[in-house]
């Protein structure tokens, strides 16, 4: 089931996608009556096409967006770094988080800015000291993320809260997809239509039972969270005007614009 959070006229609504488009820019929408996140969703008997209304992030983290860096060991070795020996595990703020098709502001106090493309987790339930027999009772779903990085902060702060938390640094969508197999699914960018990244899940270092498992270990996490697995080798700069693509073999294509800010 793929499930989008979507507005009309500015009313953000929830509805179940049926769509071949993997950016969903074809296709209907049937119409929940409430998030199904956070409380059983019933249909309301609407339908409308994708192409009236307007994807938004499939979700706004609840409290925060954890992602885990250099879980492919290609890419840790294109930007010069051992493989971690356990997760490494950083923070995006919530309002680092922007939808299909909305633009990537590109700030001023960068000149290297990158897209990594990623499988993101939804957590569908509040969940400490997870077992890792039991990561799969606490997922929703599973979206598409891009770890956009400011690679010179990253470089020179030496920690990693700015390069990775300005506002629309976060994309996720097109939608959530509540039923999937994850353990080698195919994960690609493109950047203006020309092959960046094409690497695959089951190349993790630590592979998602791992990783949430970790997180649990220290902090606690709720409905609505969202963690990003990791980003494969190819990451790589944009610049204003163009436009990248993230794709997530089974759910689809999450693409945005880098921008200037007016």
């Amino acid at each position: 089931m793929r499930i989008a959070r979507f507005s009309v006229d500015d009313e953000p609504k929830y509805g179940v996608v049926e769509t071949d488009d993997p950016e969903g820019l074809v296709g209907t929408v049937n119409v929940l009556d409430s998030d199904p996140l956070y409380r059983s969703a019933q249909f309301t008997g609407e339908k409308l096409q994708l192409a009236d209304v307007r994807l938004l992030a499939p979700v706004i983290p609840r409290s925060k967006v954890v992602c885990v860096g250099r879980n492919y060991a290609a890419h840790a070795a294109e930007l010069g770094n051992d493989v971690p020996e356990q997760p490494m595990i950083f923070l995006k703020p919530n309002t680092s988080v922007i939808g299909p098709r909305d633009g990537i502001v590109y700030p001023e106090q960068t000149n290297d800015l990158h897209f990594e493309g990623e499988l993101a987790i939804v957590i569908g339930r509040i969940c400490r000291d997870l077992p890792k027999e039991r990561v799969n009772e606490v997922i929703f779903g599973y979206t598409i993320a891009n770890d956009v990085t400011a690679r010179d902060l990253q470089k020179s702060d030496g920690q990693w809260a700015r390069a990775k938390g300005y506002d629309t640094f976060c994309p996720l969508g097109p939608w959530i997809s509540t039923e999937l197999d994850v353990s080698d699914l195919r994960v690609s960018t493109e950047l203006n239509g020309e092959p960046k990244q094409d690497g695959r899940t089951s190349q993790f270092i630590f592979d998602i039972p791992e990783v949430l498992a970790y997180i649990t270990s220290f902090t606690t996490l709720l409905p609505g969270d969202v963690v990003l697995t990791g980003t494969p080798a190819g990451v790589g700069p944009m610049l204003p005007g163009d436009e990248v693509s993230v794709s997530v073999e089974g759910i689809g294509t999450l693409t945005n614009k880098v921008i200037v800010r007016d």
